[in-house]
């Protein structure tokens, strides 16, 4: 499959009480023409399947739809070994990986892994070399030695694939101005949109970075983490009274979508339900079969 387009996703439930809708759905979701799932890393947490785990088990039950960690919990995966682990996954699942990345949010129950705690700074700091070090073991080339200040490996060999696409899902500045310099993606936090407060305060900082970096802004694509309900009827109102989208019918979705594609340049968008969790298999399939296609078909008639 190719992510080089607008990508449509989904986002799906971790929990191990849950896994019996986890593989239905993604399956329905492949064969519905879907790009993506997601799902959350949050390994502190008992009563959840662990992210990569799943992302490898689905990717093996499913033909065309590629798996997302949305975010990597960073502190907790050690970088060498992340490269190994996504490297492998892409290899096995015919590229079908994206490799979202995170600076770590939840300290508290982070250190009660026995991962050390780092200062908000040495967070982003480890998360940006992070990144830089699995670009690094990826793709083939002679052993490398590398000294960071967080990850330290010596004639280590790359492996033979490339990296997968790397979207992050920063919120604060210095971490917005890392995602610039050296990723694909951005999921900005909070499920903020193109209209939101958020984005505007936060995008420019993505693509001065990016500039500074000597790279072309766009190639930091924007992807939405969108919740939503999908109703029978048209809505009065699709926003609330704070403008965040809550949903209407499948016309307002697609109408709202590909504006956001044409008008705001975004690249994709994973449906989460109203509440933020995984949508049930009618509003899913109402999302894949009948919002998804209108959208590709409508970006395609506009001019290029």
């Amino acid at each position: 499959m190719s992510l080089s387009g607008t990508i449509f996703g989904f986002g799906a439930s971790s929990a191990i009480d849950d896994r019996s809708e986890l593989l239905r759905l993604t399956q329905q979701a492949d064969r519905d023409g879907l790009d993506l799932f997601s799902v959350s890393d949050h390994p502190y947490f008992g009563d959840r399947l662990d992210a990569y785990a799943t992302v490898g088990f689905v990717l093996g039950q499913t033909r065309r739809l590629a798996g997302l960690v949305n975010v990597t919990n960073s502190p907790t995966r050690h970088a060498p070994m992340l490269a190994r682990t996504v490297t492998s996954l892409s290899a096995l699942s015919g590229e079908r990986v994206v490799l979202g990345m995170g600076a770590g949010g939840l300290w508290d129950r982070i250190s009660a892994m026995g991962v050390p705690r780092l200062s908000p700074s040495d967070a982003v700091d480890a998360f940006e070399e992070a990144i830089t070090l699995i670009r690094k073991l990826s793709g083939g080339g002679p052993p490398i030695t590398y000294e960071g200040r967080h990850f330290r490996v010596e004639q280590l060999a790359p492996a033979p694939v490339s990296a997968p696409p790397v979207w992050t899902g920063s919120n604060g500045r210095k971490s917005l101005a890392a995602t610039g310099r050296v990723a694909d993606g951005w999921i900005p936090g909070h499920a903020a949109d193109w209209l939101s407060k958020r984005y505007r305060e936060s995008r420019p900082v993505i693509d001065e970075a990016a500039a500074a970096a000597g790279r072309d802004p766009r190639e930091v694509r924007t992807i939405y983490n969108f919740p939503g309900t999908i109703t029978e009827r048209p809505l009065a109102a699709t926003r609330d009274e704070n403008g965040r989208w809550i949903g209407g019918s499948v016309e307002q979705w697609i109408e709202e979508l590909t504006g956001a594609i044409v008008e705001h340049g975004a690249s994709g968008f994973i449906l989460f339900s109203a509440e933020g969790g995984t949508h049930d298999s009618v509003s899913l399939g109402r999302w894949a079969c009948e919002i998804v296609p209108a959208i590709r078909e409508a970006i395609q008639a506009v001019p290029a």
